[in-house]
């Protein structure tokens, strides 16, 4: 199509832009032409976008109308671009600031983490027996099983009955994409023999902690939430971040929803959500079928909101603020490239911490947007967002 061929912009070098308040440079503002359809009309313009002969012209039609052509694919950038945003850094020798040792190991760094705050109140469980709805947080975990309160077995326990409660009818919450519950009983248990000999890892020893699946961990595979992607991307181990916080002791409690690809702050995904319930038949022999047939529809939606489970709790790591929020745990990985974890931390009322690029190793971790997307944190709480 050189005939037709759309002239392409030419990008000034960095140090050519005057970007003052005399400024001639034009700020593009987007406008999108595309057509919007659904139903039958959906189907036939995937059909024409198919074709070859039909696909390639619509294709190059859409791209012109959208100035893709201008702005990118003919374009001259006339310097190389910074795809690595990575700036040296220099601690700075500041006042009440404590350094926690970046040579340290992860167990060793989280005990830094805990003695820079400040002691809590030493409230056993029996106070909060009684009490409204309360997010216990990672010092309440450890203390708890010191103290011999309770134990990670049973913590485990439990959790697996509340993600199985959350998941049926009437709430349908839908938190996990992938979760084994041997595999966490497996954990919980190793944890409760430590805790038995008196010699706990760290304080995140037994706290339950989800993974947004977007980062690779063991033994699940990694989706982004589609049904194809983990087929010829197999996950062979857990992704660094993952893999620090197992060297905790943390328990690793499963994958959670999230929108496919992370493309939306929206968090909808119609591909997960009713599989494991009919997994629990399995496990659940008493559960009836008639139920889960009628809990499909229900649960093939995004991951609910706990405060209003009739709203979504935003994305794209919508799973994982989900299950932060419900209180099942007190911290869950996301990713976070143009706020996939601020903004469900906005919707469900959790903590959303996105690091600066490269304090976080991003091995393991999907590059599907790397230069900008960032492990990050959602929390209960400000303090649990710093230790883990």
């Amino acid at each position: 199509m050189g005939l037709l061929r759309a002239a392409g912009v030419v990008y000034k070098p960095v140090e050519q832009l005057d970007l003052g308040p005399d400024s001639n440079e034009i700020y593009v503002e987007a406008d999108i032409k595309a057509p919007r359809m659904g139903g039958l009309l959906a189907k036939i313009f995937a059909w024409i976008l198919e074709s070859r002969i039909f696909g390639a012209l619509a294709f190059y039609i859409l791209k012109r109308l959208n100035r893709v052509h201008k702005f990118i694919s003919n374009a001259t950038v006339e310097e190389p671009p910074m795809f690595v945003p990575l700036h040296p850094y220099v601690d700075l020798d500041e006042q009440e600031v404590i350094e926690i040792d970046s040579d340290a190991s992860p167990a060793e760094r989280v005990q830094q983490a805990m003695n820079c705050l400040p002691l809590t109140s030493e409230n056993s469980l029996d106070a909060f027996k009684f009490s409204c709805f309360r997010r216990w947080t990672i010092a309440d975990y450890s203390r708890a099983y010191r103290n011999g309160e309770i134990t990670p077995l049973k913590v485990a326990e439990r959790f697996i009955d509340a993600v199985h409660e959350s998941s049926s009818r009437p709430l349908s919450i839908a938190f996990f994409i992938n979760y084994d519950a041997e595999d966490i009983l497996r954990q919980a248990t190793e944890s409760t023999l430590r805790y038995e000999r008196g010699a706990p890892i760290s304080a995140l020893d037994g706290v339950p902690i989800a993974v947004k699946d977007e980062i690779d961990c063991s033994p699940y595979p990694t989706t982004g939430g589609t049904k194809w992607l983990h087929k010829v991307r197999p996950c062979t181990g857990d992704a660094c971040c993952v893999a620090r916080l197992r060297s905790c002791g943390a328990i690793l409690v499963g994958k959670t929803n999230m929108h496919e690809l992370g493309a939306t702050p929206s968090g909808i995904n119609p591909h997960y959500g009713w599989e494991f319930l009919v997994a629990f038949l399995f496990h659940k022999p008493n559960l009836q079928l008639n139920t889960v047939i009628c809990s499909f529809c229900e649960c093939c939606r995004p991951p609910r909101n706990p405060y209003d489970p009739s709203r979504i709790s935003g994305g794209s790591s919508s799973g994982s603020a989900a299950v932060v929020c419900a209180g099942l745990c007190p911290a869950a990985l996301g990713v976070d490239g143009g706020g996939s974890v601020r903004m469900p931390a906005s919707l469900s009322g959790v903590v959303g911490f996105k690091p600066t690029f490269g304090r976080i190793p991003h091995s393991g971790v999907l590059p599907l947007n790397w230069t900008v997307g960032m492990v990050g944190v959602l929390a209960g709480t400000l303090e649990d967002a710093f230790i883990v």
